[in-house]
């Protein structure tokens, strides 16, 4: 049985959300080694690189969608993917250095509205207000503030599939639906209201990887 809330004390990620008084906050910085949460071994492919813990497909699209927004996405040495073909059980969000050819993974939890029953798997997307839904697409890290949900992180959507995302407060935050005990207890993630939300105690790892002006591509296979 699902946590009483899980489905409920969600990410907030409405446009009533984006905070009127919020507090501007810089980039932790993460001590040297703990980038990766889940190491991943690089295939000797030929370039462009490839990721063992990436569906080819989708790493292409990625690809592709960096290429494509280069003229707003200035910092191209590193990105992350999220696979929403995979349940939120599995660890589906992907950082890949793609100067260097590391990758590690994390979990992440969907908006309710792209997950109405919670079954653990996106069944669609949205960027209408007020859908409570994932949106997919390239999105464009931006300035971090101290908000609702503590610590986060704004990002533009890059696509018309999630340009509503600013407004909509679609952001980066932690929350505790998205901690690895959830998977033990119930089998899944909890749902944010569309945010992408990290484990309590990932944020930090998140944050410094990406920085500001990169870019996270969200998609289905």
């Amino acid at each position: 049985m699902m946590m009483a809330g899980a489905a409920m004390v969600v990410g907030a990620c409405s446009r009533s959300s984006s905070p009127l008084k919020s507090t501007p906050l810089a980039a932790p910085s993460l001590p040297p080694g703990k980038v990766a949460s889940v190491p991943a071994t690089v295939r000797s492919d030929s370039a462009p690189k490839t990721f063992s813990t990436v569906n080819p497909g989708l790493l292409r699209k990625a690809l592709a969608s960096l290429d494509r927004h280069g003229d707003r996405i200035k910092q191209r040495d590193r990105i992350a993917i999220v696979d929403f073909s995979a349940s939120s059980s599995d660890m589906r969000m992907h950082f890949l250095d793609v100067v260097d050819g590391k990758a590690s993974r994390l979990l992440v939890a969907h908006g309710s509205g792209s997950d109405p029953h919670h079954t653990g798997f996106v069944e669609r997307f949205s960027n209408a207000f007020n859908s409570n839904a994932s949106s997919e697409g390239a999105f464009l890290t931006q300035d971090y503030y101290v908000g609702k949900h503590g610590r986060s992180q704004r990002l533009i959507g890059l696509d018309a599939t999630n340009s509503n995302a600013l407004d909509r407060a679609v952001v980066v935050h932690s929350a505790w639906y998205a901690n690895e005990e959830m998977i033990r207890t119930h089998g899944k993630l909890g749902r944010s209201q569309g945010c992408f939300a990290v484990g309590e105690n990932k944020l930090d790892e998140v944050f410094s990887f990406l920085g500001k002006g990169r870019m996270i591509f969200a998609a289905r296979t």
